[in-house]
């Protein structure tokens, strides 16, 4: 199908300008052959200059948030307008800390990828269940719902990669089994199939996260609907590489 395999590192809060500068030279230091693979990193906020000043050309930077509307009155937001004017090109939206941590729901996630889209930014838009949903069974209504309500917001998901996290894996250590993996990917591919259309379920790509490492990426990498890694801790460390290089 020539879905291209897709590689974000999310940062998360993390990072001084000396660690910034030292993660930037071994990304930049790293024989990952160009166009093979997309690769996106999403520092901080207050980083975002400094790495889209310094990294590479072939790699490009997300910011982890942004507003669900033209900015304002808005204390301590960042509008979707400010990261275009930066020249951001990307932006993570709905991270399950954000949707725990913060209570942002699904709908505010389905208005916040369709503004992010309408200023042009391209969207990584995360879904997942907790622990508690997958031991219960409801693993695919929930990642279902979550995919509906930015399905009803949208109607082109030509900038849209979908991440699915399962919130139990993230920074957690464990890791779903890449049969697990293979599952909940193969799931959405056919909820998108049933409910969006047949061209978007073959054509969107859909990435893992959750404890994603250079120890278990090439056998995830494997999997037929498995088409790239959304990278927490790991896309700290220079196993990071290893990762970007875990589908070639």
């Amino acid at each position: 199908m020539g879905r291209k395999f897709f590689v974000g590192g999310n940062w998360k809060c993390n990072g001084t300008t000396e660690e910034v500068k030292k993660i930037v030279n071994t990304l930049n230091e790293a024989q990952v052959p160009s166009g093979d693979v997309d690769v996106v990193v999403s520092p901080p906020f207050v980083f975002l200059p400094l790495v889209q000043s310094s990294l590479r050309s072939d790699f490009h930077v997300a910011a982890q948030n942004c507003w669900v509307r033209k900015g304002g009155a808005f204390t301590g937001e960042v509008s979707a307008e400010m990261l275009v004017n930066l020249g951001i090109p990307w932006v993570i939206i709905g991270h399950s800390e954000r949707r725990l941590l913060l209570n942002e729901s699904s709908e505010f996630i389905g208005d916040k990828v369709a503004y992010a889209l309408s200023q042009g930014l391209k969207v990584i838009a995360c879904v997942g269940e907790t622990l508690e949903q997958r031991e219960s069974g409801s693993t695919f209504d929930v990642v279902s719902a979550q995919t509906k309500a930015i399905a009803d917001k949208i109607s082109n998901w030509d900038n849209v990669v979908l991440a699915y996290e399962p919130v139990w894996a993230i920074g957690t250590g464990k890791v779903a089994t890449p049969a697990q993996a293979q599952e909940v990917h193969a799931e959405l591919r056919k909820w998108l199939h049933n409910n969006v259309s047949a061209e978007v379920a073959g054509s969107v790509r859909i990435i893992y996260g959750g404890s994603v490492n250079g120890a278990n990426c090439k056998e995830l990498a494997g999997q037929h609907d498995l088409d790239g890694f959304l990278v927490g801790g790991a896309s700290l460390k220079p196993e990071f590489v290893d990762i970007i290089k875990s589908a070639l």
